[in-house]
């Protein structure tokens, strides 16, 4: 094989080849080839073999990520692996050091080293591990303590980098200044940074300058963001404490944490528009989960007193600022429990949490202060659109009502059912103005496929959502136990959707009705949306802040480069030197196999660089791809 030697002059790459250290040939890669695959013909050498694929390059390169790939290759050649596999016994952390600090101590860490002050024969330089940061104190002579400082004046003066991974070795003490510092007695290179991190900037001034704050770059290089913006991974490590909060809370209340499917024959327990695939062995359709309520309360009839789960839901609508594709959901189902018993639960679990995410019950978001101590406010839905708008939802037609939505300005249309228009009047008129923690009651039936008919009033039914700063986090019912009853909602849905709302339920579940016919005790559910309720107990108006890696658009990149053979090379030669052509005639053409026709066309067509169809005339066509 060729041995590549690659050089760079402003933005003409220059590749030398070099085969048995006596052929030479110097090709020159004109400007702006981006990650292009590179094809050299030797066939004087190895004629059996008619190219070799010089490992893809990019040309986009910076001056830094030139350079810190000779230093790699200067660090190899000097007998480093700069990716070691073997254990590095780090026995503390920064946090450790600088919460029990003890002068003269010996420790090893390890971490990325953000910051190199270089002064002749010692240096600072400051690392970060997943706990803080720590100052370290390099001495040329404490590192190197023989006659060769190659260790000190080259590798760490010359081809260490910010946002190298390093370990540590070395006993602590405080500068003149009262610093704690590491004086470092060892030091090893863990894993060399390719790319310069976008660290920001601190004038004399305090002020911050090239801070990674462009919200896009941020959410699509997130570890980037966690790595220059530290508060951002706080907000990730307050998300695993709620749900640790809230599971420890289900356990000690003796409820049991289960799993439910992902993939659903029947996508049920919400009103949504979900996202299809396909089960090839099976030859069906597939609907990714919408909730999980429904297989939750299968549950419960099979004897269970209280089941919960964690689940990751996933509905195929818009995107903004409150709702990503895919999301988080708490679901939990008690037996011989009702809306009233979960209210209060309720308030207690989400104190407990707040307690344990913030160390208080309050919390500010957006300005706004939230207290999370129970109790909280009640009020019933038709009281609320009575307050803010004047207007009695109770006993309307749904004429009447959407006569009234259309008198208030809202956009409302003849698809939607009584429900679906006293949601509209709700979320304009009533939503935004509660700011605590608010349990709105008692929804009128049509908007509660799922729930028990209120015990006091056939038009309305137990359930609750809580509010807080004009954002739903909570929606319970007393679940609907009436096989009966539970049918004809469903039906009652399908004929909403048959009208074109395509939020409304389009399927019959046959298999939760038969569960339900088998008898389901007086149950009450409660489901929680966690992504919103994290973004409420860290001050984060927009969901992508609090989901580690959120729905994003493809990013735009090079073509994709495919490798081809000769054969290959050879038919999309002709194909594209002809345009389209009688695929017959191109195979006679070409003096290939019948195995090397198929697997070459198969290939091409794969990669969408050919295409054959059949024209007017029934004959078979080829024609070349763009």
């Amino acid at each position: 094989m060729p041995i590549f030697h690659l050089y760079a002059k402003k933005h003409t790459l220059f590749v030398k080849f070099r085969f048995n250290w006596v052929t030479h040939k110097t090709y020159k890669i004109e400007e702006n080839y981006v990650a292009q695959t590179v094809y050299v013909n030797y066939l004087n050498l190895r004629p059996e073999k008619t190219s070799y694929i010089l490992t893809m390059i990019d040309l986009d390169l910076s001056e830094q990520e030139l350079q810190r790939r000779q230093k790699l290759d200067k660090l190899r050649a000097m007998g480093i692996n700069p990716y070691p596999a073997n254990l590095y016994p780090i026995d503390c952390t920064t946090k450790d050091i600088l919460a029990d600090f003890k002068e003269y101590q010996i420790v090893c860490v390890a971490g990325r080293m953000l910051s190199q002050r270089i002064m002749g024969k010692a240096s600072f330089a400051e690392i970060q591990d997943s706990e803080g940061r720590i100052q370290v104190y390099f001495n040329r002579d404490e590192i190197c303590p023989g006659e060769d400082k190659e260790l000190y004046n080259e590798v760490f003066k010359k081809l260490i980098d910010l946002g190298d991974f390093i370990g540590i070795k070395g006993t602590l003490f405080k500068t003149q200044v009262g610093e704690p510092s590491i004086l470092v007695k060892e030091f090893t290179l863990l894993s060399k940074a390719l790319k310069p991190l976008p660290l920001p900037k601190t004038d004399a001034d305090g002020k911050i300058h090239d801070a990674f704050t462009d919200p896009e770059q941020r959410y699509r290089q997130r570890y980037v963001d966690m790595v220059v913006n530290p508060h951002v991974k706080e907000v990730f490590v307050k998300r695993t404490k709620l749900f640790q909060a809230m599971r420890n809370f289900f356990n000690d209340a003796g409820y049991l944490e289960v799993e439910t499917p992902i993939l659903q024959s029947i996508p049920g327990g919400a009103a949504a528009r979900p996202f299809v695939t396909h089960h090839n062995a099976l030859g069906i359709p597939l609907y990714m989960r919408i909730a999980n309520e429904l297989y939750l309360k299968r549950l419960i009839v099979g004897g269970f007193d209280g089941v919960y789960e964690f689940s990751k839901n996933f509905r195929n609508e818009g995107m903004d600022r409150t709702h990503n594709p895919e999301f988080t959901a708490m679901e939990i189902y008690v037996s011989y429990k009702d809306y009233n018993w979960m209210m209060d639960f309720t308030e207690q679990l989400l104190e407990h949490c707040a307690m344990t995410v913030n160390g208080t019950t309050k919390s500010t978001f957006q300005g706004q202060e939230i207290d999370f101590k129970a109790p909280y406010k009640r009020i019933s839905m038709r009281d609320a659109i009575l307050e803010y708008t004047g207007f009695d939802i109770s006993k309307k037609s749904e004429d009447e009502i959407r006569s009234a939505a259309l008198g208030m300005g809202i956009p409302v249309d003849m698809t939607m059912g009584k429900g679906k228009l006293i949601d509209e009047i709700f979320g304009d008129k009533c939503e935004g103005n509660f700011i605590q923690p608010t349990f709105i009651t008692d929804y009128p039936k049509e908007m509660s496929p799922l729930c028990k008919t209120h015990r006091n009033d056939p038009e309305l039914t137990e359930r609750f959502e809580l509010m807080v700063c004009g954002k739903e986090i909570a929606n319970a019912y007393s679940e609907l136990n009436d096989p009966i009853d539970q049918r004809e909602r469903f039906e009652d849905q399908v004929k909403l959707s048959e009208r074109g709302d395509d939020e409304a339920g389009q399927f019959i579940d046959q298999d939760f009705l038969r569960a339900l016919e088998y008898g389901m005790p007086p149950t009450s559910g409660l489901g929680i949306g966690m992504d919103r309720l994290i973004m409420f107990l860290t001050d984060n108006p927009s969901i992508q802040e609090v989901l580690f890696f959120p729905q994003m658009k493809p990013e735009t990149g090079a073509k994709k480069v495919v490798e081809l053979n000769d054969h290959e090379k050879a038919i999309l030669d002709i194909v594209q030197k002809n345009g389209e052509m009688e695929l017959a005639a191109l195979k006679s053409s070409l003096e290939l196999s019948g195995k090397q026709w198929d697997k070459s066309l198969k290939h091409l067509n794969q990669n969408e660089l050919t295409k054959v169809f059949k024209n007017e005339d029934d004959v078979l066509i080829i024609k070349a791809l763009d």
